[in-house]
């Protein structure tokens, strides 16, 4: 980020490839839309290249970088809020995610795993996908950070602008939530929904 900052545009095109993928997996999962991660990770990018004359290297750069894509998702979250758009259709799956999905399907073919183990396996990460969606902003945010990201608890602190006590207590009670969201997967096998307050 100090050779971006010196407008290094090599640096910052390895900046992107390093992070790009992370920042969109995170995106998916913090945004109000899955579509939409794309569009949040390049205006998080954006963000990060308008900034670089000002940036400081305190903290982790990417601690830095998630708190942009924290307030990127956030302010995605409340301009969505406001249109109120609705899709009827899924655009979640693009030229991207059909590659990936020819990728994968090779990569099982080749490994000799049974259809039914992948399809189980698919179902299971789509479940906890939306499971983890119903959660609250910040105890979702929380968690993929934790999670998803490997940050500690003082990382998600310095993110999230909060204590790191009350990290703590997002990342027990997004837990409690979550295995409530999934207990009626887990028990019966019917679709997860929002927890009783």
């Amino acid at each position: 980020m100090l050779r971006v900052k010196e407008d290094d545009a090599g640096a910052f095109e390895e900046l992107v490839q390093r992070y790009q993928g992370r920042l969109l997996r995170l995106l998916e999962h913090m945004g109000p839309k899955r579509e939409l991660a794309d569009d949040m990770t390049q205006e998080v990018f954006l963000r990060v290249f308008r900034a670089r004359k000002s940036y400081q290297p305190g903290a982790k750069f990417s601690t830095w970088l998630f708190t942009i894509a924290g307030n990127v998702a956030r302010n995605a979250a409340r301009s969505s809020g406001r249109r109120q758009e609705i899709s009827e259709i899924d655009t979640s799956r693009t030229t991207s995610g059909s590659q990936a999905a020819v990728l994968s399907s090779l990569a099982v073919d080749s490994s000799g795993l049974m259809p039914t183990r992948v399809i189980e396996g698919e179902e299971r990460a789509e479940i906890v996908r939306a499971a983890i969606h119903l959660l609250g902003d910040r105890q979702r945010e929380a968690l993929l950070l934790s999670k998803f990201e490997g940050l500690s608890y003082a990382e998600i602190s310095e993110v999230m602008e909060l204590s790191t006590k009350a990290v703590k207590s997002l990342l027990s009670r997004a837990r409690v939530n979550l295995k409530d969201i999934l207990a009626p997967y887990i028990d019966s096998g019917s679709q997860p929904s929002q927890p009783n307050p």
